[in-house]
């Protein structure tokens, strides 16, 4: 009895040395690789997810794109090569009269050198109604020369009658490389 207790003790010792070396040595690295394997599965869908989404929000700066593009057009068209100050004074001058604004004060201030173009500040002062301030505004804006109003102020006149003053600050910009030469 004794040899078969032995032996089935040793029967024992043996199985379970097999299951500690099934353990240490297959089953625990397999469930490490698994994990490891569903970490980047699951990295990889997220990297995909935001693909998708990063894709979906290309589209849409590309219409954005496209619409600044084409609000833009060709700004450089829009900058003469000549600084030409005096016809373009005169054409805000014409655009307030069109207008009829009163009290017109133009007022070029000094030329900046600004890399590839120059600019010059001009100040413009009027008196009129809102509505003919606003359209003066549209069309100085669709003017042929590139245009950008930096400043703006309206005060109501003292007597309350509807007429607004208008003070604009605006810079005209000109091409530098012919104006140097």
């Amino acid at each position: 009895m004794l040899f078969r207790d032995r032996q089935q003790i040793m029967i024992c010792f043996v199985a379970g040395a097999i299951v500690c070396v099934f353990m240490l040595f297959w089953y625990i690295p397999l469930q490490k690789r698994i994990k490891a394997v569903k970490h980047n599965e699951a990295a990889q869908t997220f990297t995909i997810a935001k693909g998708t989404a990063d894709s979906k929000q290309l589209t849409l700066l590309e219409e954005q794109l496209q619409k600044l593009q084409a609000e833009l057009g060709n700004y450089e068209t829009r900058i003469p090569e000549r600084i030409n100050i005096g016809a373009f004074l005169s054409r805000i001058a014409d655009l307030m009269n069109e207008h009829n604004l009163k009290e017109q004060v133009i007022t070029p201030g000094e030329e900046v050198e600004a890399g590839d173009f120059n600019c010059i500040c001009v100040i413009m002062r009027c008196k009129g109604k809102l509505a003919q301030i606003f359209k003066f505004y549209q069309e100085l804006q669709s003017l042929d020369r590139l245009v950008r109003i930096e400043h703006v102020k309206l005060c109501n006149d003292s007597d309350f009658n509807g007429e607004v003053s208008m003070e604009t600050k605006a810079i005209i910009y000109y091409g530098a490389k012919l104006s140097q030469g």
